[in-house]
């Protein structure tokens, strides 16, 4: 099979979270060029959502090697930002962002610098990025998803509103809109809980456990079923390992009472050095309820 075939069903695989045949098809492709940027930058962006930051540096100092300054850069800023160097890696981005001349890069580091940005407590500076990558104007869901998030976590539901009234079609998106029309109480909001409900379903009868992070937000903030939400956020903490991932394991642990549930998180916050204020605050309270063994 060909270099672009295995780039190909590489990425398939890792959009279906089958990151270890993923692994495996670009592993395959770099034995045909070893100097395949692509597969360099995909591996590593599969090892730092596995939380594997020695691989994911490995990759990033390849990638340094071949000359591909944006591309290292968005690797090793994200390196050091899971490993508890915000400031470090805001720069990193920075700098990655002044190298590109390419829209989907710098939409996308204009994505990324906003969540650092927000988890250094910069608010404003984080609007701001999130702006810039929505100016771009290109559809895109990881921008969309975050900066709503960015929205709810700020109490402007009305603004998610307004952003995502056309799409309804993104599971990710829907979840977002709907959360946010529950706040305000709007009427569309029992629809699309509904909706949602369906949806999971209907993925759950087909196999499909690519959304169970999405599931277990569902179950904890639209259902209010604590106890559904943390085995789902923990059977999505074992295959995905980002700071969204670890943060609803937690904010479902806290409400469910189970803080045995969420120590992977709290032992990857303590090994990693992660500096996100919230969930740092959450671990505390976690760690203080006496209930962690």
């Amino acid at each position: 099979m060909s270099a672009p075939v295995l780039m190909v069903r590489g990425t398939l695989r890792q959009y279906r979270h089958d990151f270890s045949g993923a692994l495996a098809d670009y592993a395959a492709a770099q034995e045909q060029d070893a100097d395949l940027a692509g597969a360099h930058a995909w591996r590593g962006a599969i090892y730092l959502v596995q939380a594997d930051y020695t691989a994911a540096e490995k990759e990033c100092a390849a990638l340094r090697r071949l000359g591909r300054t944006v591309l290292f850069g968005g690797c090793a800023g994200l390196t050091l930002a899971y490993t508890g160097h915000l400031d470090q890696a805001y720069r990193t981005l920075q700098q990655a962002l002044a190298a590109s001349s390419d829209d989907d890069h710098r939409l996308w580091l204009h994505t990324r610098l906003g969540e650092v940005a927000a988890w250094q407590g910069q608010f404003a500076t984080a609007e701001g990025h999130y702006r810039q990558a929505l100016a771009i104007g290109r559809d895109d869901g990881y921008l969309l998803a975050a900066w709503c998030d960015f929205l709810l976590d700020r109490n402007r539901p009305a603004a998610v509103v307004d952003q995502l009234a056309a799409w309804e079609s993104s599971d990710g998106l829907l979840l977002r809109l709907a959360e946010a029309e529950t706040r305000l109480k709007l009427p569309a909001a029992t629809a699309h809980r509904q909706a949602l409900d369906d949806r999971f379903a209907a993925a759950r009868r087909r196999g499909d456990t690519t959304h169970r992070a999405e599931e277990a937000r569902f179950y904890l903030r639209l259902k209010n079923d604590a106890k559904t939400a943390v085995a789902l956020a923990a059977e999505n903490y074992r295959v995905q390992r980002e700071p969204r991932d670890a943060r609803i394991l937690l904010e479902a642990a806290s409400a469910a009472g189970d803080a045995d549930a969420a120590r992977p998180v709290l032992d990857w916050l303590q090994a990693s050095g992660f500096e996100d204020a919230g969930l740092r605050q959450l671990a505390r309270q976690l760690s203080q309820s006496g209930a962690v063994r």
